[in-house]
């Protein structure tokens, strides 16, 4: 019978999004003792609370945690209660407090003791290790966002439930151990000492950080006089160097831009060896992965300097959007990442104007952005989040990429300086609160007086984006948008879409705001007709698009988060004005991406995408060829199905696409040159390699081995290794492996994160599956730190594919109990599947995951499985272009 009451009383909690609201916490005083030999923590937790409404349950977030049941209590002013049931379900990640007598409506303290194990899942109060002085250590990081404060301490694990923190640390007396906030005092006692930290500023759970561990720091004070600190690896404090300069500049920036100043005493950033993400913007503690804080100067390549000052800078841009603004629910994530991710580029692009970042986001963050939102399986920005461990998947390209796109887009619309004075306003007006998406559309549309929910929930609130057709009339423009959809099938969304446009041959620049399916916009005012040096004479009404002489680009420098279709007529003029220079990098990206993504989903043929490639044989551009090369790679692996008899003469013209740049900037860099080409030469090296061509592999493997003799030597600076490697592994065999072999030595000798990167993401290149699955094998094993193995993953050949395949099914039990239910999780996924192009493999696939889904991968699942059918589908329209053959032999020839 007790039992039974016990299940009725759980029932009722079970299986819910969110927790009940009888109770809210106002403030924790958490104290924890780490054992870092065994690899336990115990601790105690004084929740100061708020009940709400009459009740006799009390219902928090805990997972993984073992609860002392005797130890809990609630007391406020008049009396002390005691819980006649302490019940914790894993399964619902909560703690029901059973009371026999109403909870009247009161302030009160709840106590808790509890212990739990440091987990090597990185996630909540988790171990790593490091090793100084060739002995390893163990450390404890927490990683709480999204949902794993609840596996350190119960708590009430909701953005929304905002409270001050008090945190004592007990641990070992020689090792540093850091919080949110300042150490206000240090015990010492023998071997072991207790660490009291300051009280925080409210914030929510997944924002509370510690970290135990031995490091060697560097520090600064910035100009607005905030104490910046950077934690590092024993005996690697000079690599911290240039993050600390990064954050020291960032600071002062963002308070100018949010008219509001960092609001912490102290900003400590931390290396951590294991760490599934990329950055944590805890407040005032920020833990990086080693490759997103370290940088040697001599060893990391100019595309590691660059990553590195964007993290830092969207890390930062989180302590004011997200840890002061925080999100109500994770539904409205993007609020949090879009516009970090948005701000880092202006921050970078404050710091280092060379390096053109603001183009660079064009390929980087709209492009990934536009080729996830382009399933049928993508989801709106504002995504509901049924599960605690779905949101896991609510952390990808849509939050982060098209998030960051809708709000360059928005700023592009509203002006420069009303998009900052709103932002401004907003960070005010929600400072210490949470906010929804609704919250920031009201503040914009007062500050600009237009409506600009209006506009943005067609883009936020659904999923997808248009495809813009359009066509030359007389003296209008006829524009009509359509969801566009990978697979080519057509979409049911409609949006209003700020267009922008070019208008040649004078450039004129206008905009048009299509608010229905179809729109006209008359032109005639922007023709004019010419002298015969292309200047002005008079403007002439009667000239109309069809005169040779015009032209049309939509979409300016790719600030819209939407496609674009043109006529024949107009392609091929604006192909001309291309080819004239006419056109911004992000312009000619812009028309080179739209013409590849059309011809996958089969609206285009390849024929087609081939002749529109040949355009940028010459192209010197980074983010231009950079995107060349992606497209490049997409369609061999395409047509090694789709074509293979027509396969060696493709590779030789697709191959010829890049010589010219690639000769022109060679293997050597030129002292003082431009940053872009240091990235540009890089990938094309690494492509060439990848694509098996004859000079670039014999001179790449010269290179290798004279650096094999000299590490230091300069004929494979940091910039260039990748492509020596890539070469390398593309010779290797199973047979002909001393190279391969020399190659993994490198990478237990070396001790730079961003060096081991570069291998493993080199080593599964080899075409010789023999060699792959020993490769996939080593990944497994602990020469590798987990959260490494997706370099691997995204370095595995198109040969090696089915070996993948099989060995993922084979050690599926492995990898999902390892990797657990995180984000690493889904890459296993997304890089082993997604190469594949039949609908059988598809089917297939289905069938092994049909019975292993989990709410933390189901949506990665569909959107894999998706692809494969969309690569099978363009396999069969390649097969179906019989003007292929004709064409690829005239482009072949360069005739």
């Amino acid at each position: 019978m007790i039992q039974k009451n016990r299940e009725e009383r759980m029932d009722q909690f079970r299986g819910k999004t969110r927790l009940p609201g009888f109770a809210v916490p106002k403030s924790y005083d958490l104290t924890l003792k780490l054992d870092l030999t065994a690899c336990t923590f115990s601790g105690t937790v004084e929740i100061s609370i708020d009940i709400v409404e009459e009740t006799k349950f009390i219902v928090l977030n805990s997972l993984d945690l073992v609860v002392d049941g005797s130890s809990v209590q609630l007391s406020d002013d008049q009396k002390r209660f005691r819980p006649s049931d302490v019940v914790w379900s894993n399964e619902d990640e909560i703690l029901v407090l059973s009371f026999d007598e109403v909870l009247p409506v009161t302030k009160g303290t709840l106590s808790i003791r509890f212990s739990g194990i440091l987990n090597n899942e990185l996630k909540g109060l988790y171990r790593s290790s490091q090793v100084v002085n060739g002995e390893k250590r163990n450390i404890a990081v927490t990683q709480f966002e999204a949902v794993d404060a609840r596996r350190c301490f119960p708590c009430w694990d909701e953005p929304a439930l905002k409270a001050t923190f008090k945190i004592t640390l007990e641990v070992p007396s020689n090792m540093t151990a850091l919080s949110n906030m300042p150490v206000v005092e240090e015990k010492l006692d023998g071997d072991l000492k207790t660490v009291h930290f300051g009280e925080s500023p409210i914030m929510s759970t997944y924002l509370v950080a510690i970290v135990v561990g031995l490091f060697d720091h560097i520090e600064d004070t910035s100009a607005d006089g905030t104490k910046v600190r950077v934690y590092c690896p024993v005996g690697k404090s000079y690599q911290g160097s240039f993050a600390l300069d990064v954050a020291l500049k960032v600071l002062p920036l963002y308070k100018e831009y949010f008219a509001m100043p960092y609001p912490l005493p102290k900003l400590d950033m931390v290396a951590v060896p294991d760490f599934a993400m990329g950055a944590m913007e805890n407040y005032g503690l920020v833990t990086y992965r080693d490759t997103a804080l370290l940088y040697d100067e001599n060893h990391c390549a100019a595309a590691n300097k660059q990553w590195i000052a964007i993290v830092v800078a969207h890390e930062l841009a989180h302590q004011w959007f997200g840890n002061l603004v925080t999100m109500e629910w994770w539904s409205h994530l993007w609020l949090n990442e879009g516009f970090a991710t948005w701000v880092s580029y202006l921050a970078t692009d404050a710091l280092f104007p060379e390096w053109k970042v603001w183009t660079q986001f064009v390929g980087q963050t709209i492009a990934g952005g536009l080729r996830l939102d382009s399933l049928s399986e993508s989801h709106p920005i504002e995504v509901e989040v049924p599960h605690a461990r779905a949101v896991d998947e609510v952390f990808d390209a849509i939050g982060y990429n098209k998030g960051a796109s809708m709000i360059r887009m928005l700023q592009d619309y509203l002006g420069a300086d009303i998009f900052q004075r709103s932002l401004a306003s907003y960070v005010q007006k929600y400072a210490w609160k949470n906010a929804r998406t609704e919250d920031l559309w009201g503040v914009l549309s007062e500050e600009s007086g237009i409506s600009v929910n209006k506009l943005m929930d067609t883009w936020t609130k659904q999923k997808g984006y248009p495809v813009i057709t359009v066509k030359s009339k007389k003296q209008a423009l006829e524009f009509e948008q359509m969801h566009f959809l990978s697979s080519g099938s057509v979409g049911e969304g409609q949006w209003i879409v700020p267009l922008t446009l070019y208008i040649g041959p004078n450039k004129s620049r206008s905009s048009y705001l299509l608010e229905e399916k179809v729109g006209h916009m008359d032109i005639s005012g922007l023709l004019h007709s010419l002298d015969g040096e292309g200047g002005i004479v008079h403007e002439n009404k009667n000239i109309d698009l069809e005169n040779e002489q015009f032209w049309v680009k939509l979409n300016v420098e790719q600030t819209g988060f939407y496609r674009v279709k043109y006529d024949d007529k107009l392609l091929v003029r604006l192909l001309a004005a291309m080819k004239a220079n006419l056109l911004p990098s992000a312009d000619k990206f812009g028309i080179l991406d739209d013409c590849f993504t059309l011809c996958e989903a089969c609206q285009q043929p390849l024929s087609s995408l081939l002749s529109v490639m040949d355009v940028y044989k010459e192209e010197l551009d980074y983010i231009t060829v950079s995107r060349l090369i992606d497209i490049i790679i997409k369609v061999v692996n395409i047509s090694t199905d789709a074509i293979p008899d027509l396969l060696h003469e493709l590779k030789q013209f697709l191959r010829s696409l890049l010589l010219f740049s690639a000769n022109k900037l060679g293997w050597d860099a030129v002292s003082g040159e431009d940053h872009l080409n240091a990235l540009l030469r890089g990938e094309l090296l690494t492509a060439l390699a990848h694509l098996d061509q004859v000079t670039t592999q014999k001179e790449a493997q010269r290179r290798f081995h004279a650096f094999l003799n000299d590490r230091n030597t300069s004929l494979l600076p940091a910039d260039t290794r990748k492509a020596a490697y890539i070469a390398v592994m593309r010779s290797a065999s199973s047979t002909n492996r001393s190279d391969f072999d020399s190659l993994l030595n490198f990478y237990r000798e070396t001790d730079l994160a961003q060096e081991k990167a570069r291998i493993l993401g080199s080593m599964a290149s080899c075409p010789d599956p023999d060699v792959v699955l020993e490769v996939l094998n080593f990944m497994l094993s602990p020469e590798v730190r987990g959260q490494d193995v997706i370099y691997g993953l995204a370095g595995l050949s198109l040969e090696g594919r089915q070996t993948a395949w099989i060995w993922l099914k084979e050690n599926w039990d492995l990898i999902s109990s390892r990797w657990g239910s995180g984000g690493l999780l889904t890459q296993f996924i997304s890089w082993i599947v997604t190469p594949f192009s039949s609908e059988d493999k598809a089917d297939e696939i289905d069938a092994f995951f049909s019975t292993r889904v989990m709410p933390s991968i189901a949506m990665t699942l569909k959107q894999s499985i998706e692809r494969v059918r969309i690569n099978a589908k363009w396999v069969c329209k390649v097969r179906e272009d019989h003007s292929l053959e004709k064409v690829v032999a005239a482009l072949a020839s360069g005739k």
